[in-house]
Parts: structure tokens; sequence; C-alpha cells
């Protein structure tokens, strides 16, 4: 009874956690998705003129691959987002331009502005750019382009504006409101961005937050906690059940947690689409759940519906350990750390595997010969509340791997 009370103790807070946890994450960037499943990891919007920055930074070749998108864009106006390495100022922005030509035709280039008066002429940049491509939709234009960045331009000043077209070429912009606002700072690397309100800043310790925290609960907690109930009964009860419960109960608040972070990357990550990790996420989580509940609906050894309550919880429990590790390696693929964390997490699972094949044969070496020696012995059942089926049950020879 006790146990039973504790448990929804427990369940009411786990429950306390996530509810704050997934109202915190519901504000973000936006929810835009770009056409081709094109997706950036990082986005900021930008604090004046309602535009929005998405970027890939790739840090072993320097070079990072933007969407600038500015709704609200007509076929008499052009839009630009630059770089300007000398200040936060327009003179000397190197400058990605769209707009709608004569031709009506949209239309982008680079141009490298020199005075306030420009007409944004096409021109060459101080740093590389490739893949030029722009699309005007539904009064939304888009610029894209990766840049080839030099060491002083992966933390810098970045300009953005709009302005009026007359006669096909790209008239001088207001000077008054957001149009004079429309300055700030950029770090690719980290992912803040002026500007965002919080929505992207600190981004990169955010995204290696979520890593950590779902590596050490889904993928090291979980399965340890199983490996308690499966191997430690043998040895010590009940103090099996209470590691198991342990280990379970933390590995999914911790769980939680991570699984709230990452609603909250998703949600200011408008462009990204991590389909499979997100699904895999949320069966992740789906499953977590229902074994943590599954608790309070637990019949007693000796019950009836015992035996199919065992084939459920072993069913969920070791599919969501296998989902876990599959979605984990998936979040090393999306997050790109250094090998050294990839290779630390195949270390702990070599570990747990080197475990798990030194306690296999062991506890079945016991239990074997514990009933080969109860079999000369007659006694009455024993009961054992702490038996849960999952690695063996109580008889009159102790327990045994009978569910194994």
């Amino acid at each position: 009874m006790d146990r039973t009370k504790s448990a929804k103790s427990s369940l009411f807070a786990v429950w306390t956690i996530l509810l704050v946890l997934t109202v915190n994450g519901q504000s973000g960037c936006d929810t835009h998705r770009f056409a081709n499943n094109i997706a950036f990891t990082s986005c900021s919007p930008l604090p004046a003129l309602g535009s929005f920055l998405h970027w890939n930074f790739n840090e072993q070749n320097s070079t990072v691959s933007i969407a600038y998108r500015h709704p609200g864009t007509s076929s008499s106006s052009w839009i630009a987002w630059g770089l300007n390495p000398s200040g936060p100022q327009m003179i000397g922005t190197q400058a990605l331009v769209a707009f709608t030509n004569s031709s009506g035709q949209f239309q982008g280039y680079t141009s490298s502005v020199d005075g306030l008066d420009t007409q944004l002429p096409p021109g060459t940049l101080s740093f590389g750019v490739s893949l030029v491509s722009v699309s005007l939709v539904n009064g939304e234009a888009t610029i894209f382009a990766t840049l080839e960045l030099p060491a002083n331009l992966v933390m810098t000043n970045q300009v953005w504006q709009v302005g009026p077209v007359a006669n096909g070429v790209p008239q001088i912009h207001q000077r008054t409101g957001d149009n004079i606002r429309s300055i700030g700072r950029i770090d690719f690397r980290t992912g803040q961005s002026s500007g965002s309100g919080g929505g992207s800043g600190n981004r990169l310790r955010r995204r290696n937050t979520h890593g950590i925290l779902n590596a050490v609960s889904w993928g090291v907690l979980m399965p340890m906690g199983a490996m308690m109930a499966r191997y430690m009964k043998v040895f010590t009860a009940p103090t099996w059940f209470y590691l198991h419960i342990a280990f379970q109960v933390s590995g999914y608040v911790i769980g939680v947690s991570g699984w709230a972070t990452g609603i909250k990357l998703g949600n200011d990550s408008p462009g990204t689409s991590y389909s499979t990790h997100r699904n895999l996420g949320i069966a992740l989580f789906t499953f977590a759940t229902l074994q943590v509940f599954a608790l309070l609906l637990r019949p007693k050894p000796d019950h009836k519906y015992r035996f199919y309550w065992n084939v459920y919880h072993h069913t969920v429990g070791y599919t969501t350990i296998i989902l876990s590790i599959i979605n984990i390696f998936k979040g090393f693929d999306i997050l790109d750390p250094e090998d050294k964390w990839r290779w630390a997490y195949i270390g702990i699972l070599i570990f747990l595997g080197s475990c798990v094949v030194i306690l296999e044969p062991l506890t079945w070496f016991i239990v074997l010969r514990r009933k080969s020696r109860g079999a000369n012995t007659v006694a009455a059942p024993i009961s054992n509340k702490y038996s849960d089926g999952m690695n063996g049950t109580t008889s009159t020879t102790g327990q045994h791997h009978q569910d194994a």
C-alpha cells in the first residue's frame, strides 16, 4: 500500500515537471518549413522589418548556408541581407540582394555597399559566395546562399534592409523606423543573434543539453534499470526492486526534461525537419509514460493476469531501450559532435553489453543450481511481494529465470 501511494506521488511530481517544461517549450522562432525538405539548424527572428535568418554552420570548412526570409515582399520592392566586418552600419556591407527586375523575373545577386545612395549594383564580395538562389512565393521572398567565412566573419555584424524598386532598379530605402534599426550581431558558431529575444541565444548550449539529458536518461539509466531487474534479484531481494524503480524513474524524469528541451529546439528552428529523430522521440516518451503508469496497474504475483502484465512490461521496456539507442545515434548525426563523444557512448554500451554477457550465464547458473538443490526439498509455496516476473518467479525453490 505504501509503495502504491509512493508511486502515485512520484507520478504526480513527474507530470508536474512535464507540464512546466512543456509550457516553457512552446514559444519559439516560428513554424516555417522550406520547400524540398531544406533544413536549417538555427533560426533567428530579426528585431526589425519582420525578417528571419536561418542558417547551418559547418565548422570543418568554415562555411555557412543561409536563408534570409522577408514576408510581405511585392514586385515593387527589394530585400537585402549582408555582413559588415567594419562595423554596425550600412556602408561596407557585403550583401545579398533580391528583387523583381524589369523582365518580371525575381533575381538574386551579390553587391558590396559602398555608399548611402547606392542602387545596389551587382558586384563581388570580400569572401566567397556560392549557390545563390531566390524565391518569391505568396509575397514571401527568400534568399539562399552559401558563404565561405574568414575567421573574422564567424561572429560579426549583420545588416538587413528593404526598399522600393523603380524602373527595374533598387532605390534608396526609408531612413526612419525599422529601416534604421535593422542592424545587429550574429555568431554563426554558437547560434547567437541580436534580436532573437532568447529564442536562438545559447542555442548550441541548449542542443548539447538536449543531447546529454537524453543520452544519460534513455541511453544509460533506462538500460541499467532493466539490468537491475533482470540480474540483481538473484542476489539481492528486495533491494533490486528499489534499484530498478530508482533507475527507471530517474531516467524518466531526466528523459522528460530532454524531451521538453527537444520540443523547444524544434519550435525555435523553423525549417528544421528531423522527422525520424522527432518521431522516435515521441514514441519513446509514449512508451516510457505507459511503463510508469503500468506500475499502478501491476497485479500481485499470484494474480491470473500477472503473466500478461509481464509480457506487456517486458515488450514495451525492451522496445523502449532499443529505440532509445537508435535515436541517440540519430541525435549524434544531427549534432555532429567531436568523435570522442560518440565513442564515449559506444564505450558505455560495450561496458553494459559486457555486463550482460557475464551476468546472463552467471544468473542462470545460480538459478539452475538452486532449482537442483530445491528439487529434493518439499516445502510450501512462498509468496514474494517483490517478484514482478521480469526475470523469475517465486516458488518452493526461490526465484529463477522462468520468465526470462
